[in-house]
């Protein structure tokens, strides 16, 4: 009789955990599209964020007091094994202005722009490497401390108001 109940209990235990599984492989299926789905939605978000400020820059291509002439959306470009795209770019005869664009940024974003891009940039299109640099971060939404930190490195602000991107380029810093 003991033998007989213990089988049985193996047999109920195995039954539970078939089910267990095959709503386990369910629940990775669903998670798996959902996050096709979020990040779907955060590529979308950034899209939209270099959309609403490449387009205000488009129709006035300054960044402080500095005017340019010409300006580029995701410029890529690639040597050997290395590439990297700049958001946005801006030109005149002597300064070229790289503008990061975030939904949300992060202090990691600015020491990105900051570390890499400007070399990145010079490495891939060398034409540029004597002229001056200058960045920008543009996003939606900015962390107070990010904001003053950018501030202090000669990082321009740019942020939504309204119908309207703000700039704060008032101590650039030539990179």
């Amino acid at each position: 009789m003991f033998s007989s109940d213990l089988e049985k209990k193996f047999s109920d235990l195995a039954i539970a955990q078939a089910k267990t599984e095959a709503q386990m492989l369910k629940t990775e299926a669903t998670l798996a599209r959902m996050g096709i789905h979020l990040g779907g939605m955060s590529n979308n978000n950034g899209e939209n964020t270099e959309d609403y400020f490449y387009n205000s820059l488009y129709e006035n291509r300054r960044l402080g007091n500095l005017q340019f002439d010409e300006i580029s959306r995701n410029l890529h470009g690639k040597i050997a094994r290395f590439e990297d795209e700049f958001d946005i770019a801006m030109f005149n005869g002597t300064e070229v202005a790289l503008i990061e664009c975030k939904y949300k940024a992060n202090e990691s974003d600015l020491l990105k722009l900051i570390d890499k891009k400007v070399a990145n940039f010079k490495l891939l299109f060398p034409y540029y490497a004597n002229h001056n640099f200058y960045l920008g971060i543009a996003s939606r939404s900015f962390y107070p401390q990010l904001e003053m930190q950018a501030k202090e490195k000669g990082v321009a602000i740019l942020k939504e108001k309204g119908d309207i991107i703000e700039i704060d380029a008032n101590n650039l810093t030539i990179y």
